[in-house]
């Protein structure tokens, strides 16, 4: 999870087009912060830790709305969008048809939890559909979450892109040099994910990946969150990178984490 995480703090100084689009950067700094993509990754962790494994949809959702409902109003200040704290402050909150890319930051959880990708993509579609249940959001966050599953699983990068191309139609034929020049700042499904997997799969190890999130610049933070959630499945994690984003986070979301770490140990 802290390759989400990771991601998100990192990027988080650039986003609204604020950076100069370069590799070169200091990844830890003062203007540094943990977003809302870091506190609804934490949700939808505990959310799955607590439905269980083998949960059937109902369940899931039902610990999903109740955790992004509570994590959100902990932490209301962390940059959502209008409609999304909408949701967390309703009294009967229902899905509102969104193809943002808030799916597709948040679902990292299950991409690590599941024995197969079929159930990975099921469960992933669930964490998307209670908010995001428009077809393009519940890609997003099927996509990430397979192409998680595909790289702790040791698939290679050829493998994932053609999956990733075969089964949502997302173009990953343009390179980073192409995307950079005219990417700007969106938050929908369909002008994020082909460009946050592209930046994983022109990356060699976690921080080029991250490195290649800023290159391009637009939404940095939730870009470097689904990213660095993929990169961290195929690489992992450098711990000084972990040791630094800890400095960010309140123990109540560390100890989420651990307790995730914990569970998917048995896993991979």
């Amino acid at each position: 999870m802290y390759g989400a995480i990771i991601g998100d703090i990192v990027g988080s100084r650039f986003e609204f087009d604020q950076g100069s689009k370069s590799r070169e950067f200091e990844f830890f700094t003062r203007e540094n912060d943990f977003t809302d993509d870091t506190v609804m990754s934490i949700a939808v962790a505990e959310a799955l830790l607590d439905a269980g494994k083998d949960a059937d949809e109902k369940t899931v959702k039902e610990c999903l709305i109740k955790s992004m409902k509570k994590w959100g109003k902990k932490y209301p200040h962390a940059g959502y969008g209008a409609r999304f704290i909408h949701w967390v402050l309703s009294d009967d909150p229902k899905p509102y048809g969104s193809y943002g890319n808030g799916s597709g930051m948040r679902v990292s959880p299950a991409g690590w939890l599941y024995d197969s990708i079929e159930r990975t993509r099921e469960v992933a579609r669930w964490t998307a559909e209670v908010t995001h249940n428009h077809p393009e959001g519940v890609k997003g966050a099927e996509s990430v979450a397979a192409a998680m599953f595909m790289a702790r699983t040791r698939a290679s990068k050829e493998e994932i892109k053609a999956y990733l191309e075969k089964e949502f139609g997302y173009d990953l034929s343009r390179t980073l040099d192409e995307i950079r020049p005219t990417y700007k700042h969106v938050e929908d499904c369909m002008r994020t994910m082909p460009e946050a997997f592209t930046c994983f799969l022109e990356a060699n190890s976690y921080e080029e990946c991250i490195r290649n999130v800023m290159y391009i610049g637009g939404d940095t933070d939730t870009l470097g969150a689904i990213a660095g959630a993929v990169a961290e499945a195929m690489w992992g994690v450098p711990e000084s990178f972990v040791k630094q984003a800890k400095l960010y986070l309140p123990e109540e979301i560390i100890k989420v984490v651990d307790r995730f770490l914990m569970e998917i140990i048995s896993v991979i």
